[in-house]
């Protein structure tokens, strides 16, 4: 079985966002980037499936040089190898077209990725990848299980869940639940330096969106605080300056 992994190099959770070039570029300077988390839950399932000899897991990233550390973290994890496409990653489509050909070519089982990026929040690259690679694609799974070359999948709905068997390839995104994930220990933070990381030029495709502009949240504004006895004063308020009642 030979699983591959769509990894994300992400600002970590606790970054200040602010932009530069008049808000059409964010501010690297001094930022931490991870694993992106929701991929590190897929990693840590694929690597699940493949213990014991059963398969290899190749992670995947387009990205320039600079996540190349995020890469080697993935194989400190457990990945086997890695693959970097060098370009800047500016948007979904064009990732998921580069993930999509180089999958096409090396004949993957199947391929995992997080249910979404902690930075843009899209939740677009798993199925774009299934489409065009012409393979179902799952989205937001909860649990993966492989039986031979049958998959069953379980995803969360609206008062219940929703279990789906898949045949053949296909490509699923990963939520929390699918599994833990892993920290790397010693033996698995020297062995990521010798584990193989191939770079290959992006392929070409059209550009169909481009960022224009970046905002940030209004701040907060000033909160009224009423006593609890004084329904009356609070009701006053809703009326005459929150004008919502």
């Amino acid at each position: 079985m030979k699983i591959l992994v769509c990894i994300s190099n992400v600002p970590d959770t606790t970054t200040k966002i602010t932009f530069t070039s008049d808000n059409i570029q964010f501010n690297t300077a001094g930022v931490q980037y991870i694993v992106n988390p929701y991929d590190e839950i897929a990693l840590s399932r694929a690597i699940e499936l493949c213990e014991g000899g059963k398969g290899t897991v190749t992670v995947i990233n387009v990205g320039e040089s600079t996540t190349e550390p995020t890469i080697r973290k993935a194989l400190a994890i457990g990945a086997d190898d890695a693959v970097r496409v060098n370009a800047v990653p500016r948007d979904a489509y064009f990732v998921a077209y580069q993930i999509a050909q180089y999958a096409k070519a090396h004949d993957y089982d199947m391929i995992l990725c997080g249910r979404e990026s902690i930075d843009y929040n899209g939740s677009q690259v798993a199925a774009m990848i299934g489409e065009f690679m012409d393979i179902p694609s799952i989205s937001i799974i909860k649990k993966l299980d492989i039986d031979g070359n049958s998959a069953t999948i379980e995803r969360e709905i609206e008062g219940g869940k929703e279990v789906v068997t898949v045949t053949g390839k296909f490509v699923a995104s990963c939520a929390e639940g699918t599994a833990e994930p892993k920290i790397p220990n010693m033996r698995g933070i020297m062995s990521a330096r010798t584990k193989p990381l191939q770079v290959i030029e992006a392929e070409q495709i059209d550009e169909l969106s481009k960022i224009s502009k970046f905002e940030t949240p209004a701040p907060r504004g000033s909160v009224k605080l009423i006593p609890a006895d004084n329904a009356g004063e609070l009701i006053n308020l809703l009326h005459t300056e929150a004008k919502v009642i």
